[in-house]
C-alpha cells in the first residue's frame, strides 16, 4: 500500500486536516521517542518530551523546507527539547550540589562539551540523510539493521551513509586542527574489531562523559 509522503501530510495539516497531523505522528512517534529515552533514560520523561516535541513541531510546521528530508528535523527538535529537559531538571537540583568543587569528572565533561561542538559543526555540513544516519549510530546507538527499518532503506545504504559521514568529518576535523589535539585510544579501545578512529573515539569519550554526568 502507498502511503502518503510527508510532504504531503503536512500541506494537509496546514490546511487543518488533523487527521493528516495524527498520520505524522504515528509514522514518526517510535523515531522521536527512542530519542528522547536515549537522551533521558526515563520513560515517562521521554514520553512527556515526544509529545512536547510534536507540540514544537505542529507549532512550526511551516518552516520545514519540503525539499529536505523531515527526520532530520524531527530529530533535531527532539534532541533540543530533551536537553532542555534536563537542564531545567538539573536546575532544580540543591545549591550545595552545584558548588561541589571541580573534579576531574567535571573537566571531562568541560572537554566532551568542546568536542561535542566541534563534531556538531563537522556534522552540520553533511547531508542530511548522511548526518541523520551518523547520529542514530554514534549518538543514538542503533544498529545498522535498526537504522535501516527506521529509514525504510537498506542496510547497506545506510553503512554507506554513516562511511560517508565519518569521512566529511575527519576531513572537515582535520582541516580545524582538532584531531590532532585529541588523545588516541587507548590500547584495549584498540582491540575493538571496528577499529576506533578519530571521530569514533570522540563519540565514545562523549558517551562516557555524559555517563559520568548524569551520575553527578
Amino acid at each position: 500500500m502507498m502511503h502518503d509522503s510527508n510532504a504531503l501530510l503536512v500541506q494537509q495539516f496546514l490546511e487543518n486536516d488533523e487527521a493528516a497531523f495524527s498520520k505524522l505522528v504515528r509514522r514518526h512517534y517510535p523515531l522521536v521517542f527512542r530519542v528522547c529515552l536515549k537522551i533521558l533514560r526515563h520513560r515517562q520523561d521521554a514520553e512527556d518530551v515526544t509529545q512536547e516535541t510534536f507540540s514544537r513541531f505542529a507549532k512550526h510546521v511551516d518552516q520545514w523546507d519540503v525539499r529536505r528530508p523531515l527526520e532530520p528535523w524531527l530529530v533535531t527538535i527532539a534532541g533540543n527539547r530533551s536537553k532542555t529537559f534536563l537542564a531545567r531538571r538539573r536546575g532544580h537540583q540543591s545549591l550545595s550540589s552545584t558548588l561541589e568543587p571541580v573534579t576531574d569528572e567535571v573537566h571531562a565533561v568541560r572537554r566532551a562539551d568542546g568536542l561535542r561542538e566541534e563534531l556538531a559543526l563537522a556534522l552540520s555540513t553533511v547531508p542530511a540523510q548522511q548526518k541523520l544516519a551518523f547520529d542514530l549510530f554514534h549518538e543514538h546507538g542503533m544498529s545498522y539493521v535498526q537504522i535501516s527499518a527506521e529509514l525504510d532503506c537498506p542496510v547497506g545504504t545506510v553503512k554507506t551513509w554513516v562511511h560517508r559521514a565519518r569521512f566529511s568529518v575527519i576531513r572537515i576535523l582535520r582541516q580545524r586542527g582538532v584531531l590532532a589535539a585529541t588523545q588516541p585510544p587507548s590500547a584495549e579501545e584498540t582491540k575493538d574489531s571496528r577499529r576506533v578512529n578519530a571521530p569514533d573515539f570522540m563519540v565514545h569519550q562523549m558517551q562516557k562523559s555524559r555517563r559520568s554526568g548524569d551520575a553527578m
